[in-house]
């Protein structure tokens, strides 16, 4: 007997998306409250967590178990007979005591992010941030700034997100014909510490402003790179960049405008010579603009954190770069929704 399959239209992608923020908030709770982290040597049972987190038995099992169907714990038994431990990528990348640890920008996400995303609609409607600026707080990056510990705190967080692109970047790029890199807003001196230790030949340097170069420094002599790399303050906004064969900018473009994303280009063409490259790694959007689903929300969440930023395509990129003297451009896939655009001088 012969089956006939009908494919119905149902609203289930719908009500997966549209309430979608449960799972998220399950995820970054347990983040916040540092439940993969108490699980690092091992399994736990359901009432040594409930003591461990001070939560109450009533929704105990069910924000476990939701954890165990969303496939970020194991469990075996059941309730009162639960024990519960890490799935192998929660184990590597949301335990803190590891270096690998990402969850800095979730938390981040839960105690910012989330609440400012509840007044998209109102970022929409008037153009403007929807961040602390809204109620006359600082600018996130002023704050972050002015208190080392947060200032530190983030620059690990974003470090740790990268990671995977900077590692797969500092090895798919050909770096054979060039001798110097500079990465502008260089953090942590996270991407340039993977160029140098990739490509034994270059010299690099980490740009950021005066706060920053005592991290950069500690990273640089901790991972044993201080012959090789070195961290020089000063502001891309209102100093030249430094002269590279190579210059990067990992998630900086995306902050600004449209003028701004010019003047730092130009400014990049300026400090290259014939021949050299810049590089700048971000969530690119599809060039149809209706595949990279993050890179489009990432550009949301200019709107909600800055005054003017948003993400770009491939293309978008191009003709900034040839409209600033560049020759040509070219991409490079990286890890997740995230990619190189190369423009060549």
């Amino acid at each position: 007997m012969e089956t006939t399959t009908v494919n119905q239209v149902n609203p289930s992608k719908i009500m997966q998306i549209g309430m979608g923020f449960w799972a998220s908030k399950t995820l970054l709770t347990a983040v916040n409250m540092g439940l993969f982290t108490h699980l690092t040597n091992g399994e736990l049972s359901g009432q040594d967590i409930k003591e461990k987190l001070e939560i109450q038995d009533r929704g105990l099992y069910d924000f476990l178990d939701t954890l165990v169907a969303l496939g970020f714990l194991k469990r075996s038994g059941l309730k009162k007979t639960s024990m519960y431990s890490n799935a192998e990528d929660t184990a590597l990348f949301l335990d803190k005591n590891k270096p690998s640890y990402v969850g800095g920008m979730l938390e981040m996400a839960n105690n910012r992010l989330y609440p400012f995303w509840n007044n998209l609609e109102e970022g929409l409607k008037t153009g403007k941030p929807q961040n602390e600026t809204k109620m006359g707080g600082a600018p996130i990056f002023e704050a972050l700034y002015a208190d080392e510990q947060k200032l530190r705190e983030f620059l690990k967080a974003m470090g740790g997100i990268q990671m995977g692109n900077f590692i797969m970047f500092s090895k798919a790029f050909d770096f054979n014909n060039y001798k110097t890199h500079c990465d502008v807003g260089g953090a942590g001196g996270y991407l340039a510490t993977q160029v140098a230790m990739n490509n034994e030949h270059m010299s690099c340097v980490s740009f950021d402003l005066p706060p920053v170069e005592p991290v950069a420094l500690e990273n640089i002599k901790m991972m044993g790179l201080s012959d090789k790399v070195s961290a020089q303050s000063g502001n891309f906004l209102n100093d030249d960049l430094p002269k590279a064969d190579v210059i990067t900018m990992g998630n900086i473009l995306h902050d600004w405008g449209t003028n701004d994303k010019k003047m730092l280009i130009k400014k990049a063409y300026n400090a290259l010579p014939k021949g050299g490259a810049l590089v700048v790694i971000e969530n690119i959007i599809d060039d149809n603009r209706s595949e990279n689903a993050f890179g489009l929300m990432m550009s949301l969440n200019m709107n909600i954190e800055t005054p003017e930023g948003y993400d770009f395509s491939a293309a978008d990129f191009d003709g900034w770069a040839k409209e600033c003297g560049f020759t040509q451009t070219s991409i490079i896939p990286l890890t997740g929704p995230s990619s190189a655009v190369i423009a060549i001088k």
